[in-house]
């Protein structure tokens, strides 16, 4: 019978022959059983030989482990993300059904600490309308800080690098990290100039990391930029 393993001895048998003989050949072990139970391989989880049968179904076991591992992790992470749609839903909610535009910012801050579990939040916002002008959240922001937001394309998330923004908060020593939300009217992304800045800030230094992904605070920035436009002209 030919076979790949007709070679002369100057072509001598490889283990990438006899594994594509098995591969091309399916019904090899039907005419050889016994081999199934006669050949010893070291078992996975100890040094106890075993036979290929057994090998194999604990490869299967592990890898059907693995599959329930992954499985579960898919969920929780789904239900986790559904809790916190559930919130940010909450949130548009309150900011639709609130008719006081000069106390929006402070309850923009105070809904993003208890809802998302921020322990500190700043805003403020320029360029407002003339009954606006003096408000708490309308002074204090520098020129170059207006550029720097104005320059933002989404959210900047990082350590403190002694961003004046960050002394507009309650405890400014504490904060190790924190995320930087521009607010513009076209949304985060867009080209207009930002009218104001959003600090959500962490003693914890992973809490806000740069490598993090920024979807979810680019839709608190829209809609925290939706709801504040009614403060500017």
């Amino acid at each position: 019978m030919n076979t790949p393993f007709n070679n002369s001895i100057n072509n001598p048998i490889t283990e990438d022959d006899i594994a594509n003989y098995l591969a091309n050949a399916p019904d090899f072990f039907e005419r050889h059983a016994e081999l199934l139970a006669t050949v010893q391989l070291s078992s996975p989880h100890n040094q106890r030989a075993v036979s290929l049968q057994e090998r194999q179904a604990a490869l299967l076991r592990d890898k059907i482990k693995m599959l329930e591992l992954r499985m579960m992790e898919m969920i929780r992470h789904g239900n986790e993300n559904l809790i916190v749609s559930d919130k940010l839903v909450q949130w548009a909610r309150s900011l639709l059904l609130s008719n006081d535009a000069q106390a929006m910012p402070g309850q923009i801050a105070e809904d993003i600490a208890s809802q998302f579990l921020v322990p500190q939040v700043g805003i403020k916002v320029w360029g407002v309308l003339p009954e606006f002008a003096q408000a708490d959240f309308a002074q204090g922001v520098s020129e170059d800080t207006r550029l720097f937001t104005s320059s933002l394309m989404e959210p900047f998330c990082g350590v403190n690098a002694g961003f004046e923004s960050i002394n507009w908060l309650a405890d400014p020593q504490s904060v190790k990290s924190l995320a930087i939300l521009p607010l513009r009217r076209g949304g985060v992304g867009g080209h207009e100039p930002a009218f104001g800045m959003l600090v959500l800030a962490s003693p914890d230094e992973q809490r806000f990391n740069s490598t993090m992904g920024t979807d979810f605070l680019s839709r608190i920035a829209e809609l925290a930029s939706a709801a504040l436009s009614r403060l500017t002209p």
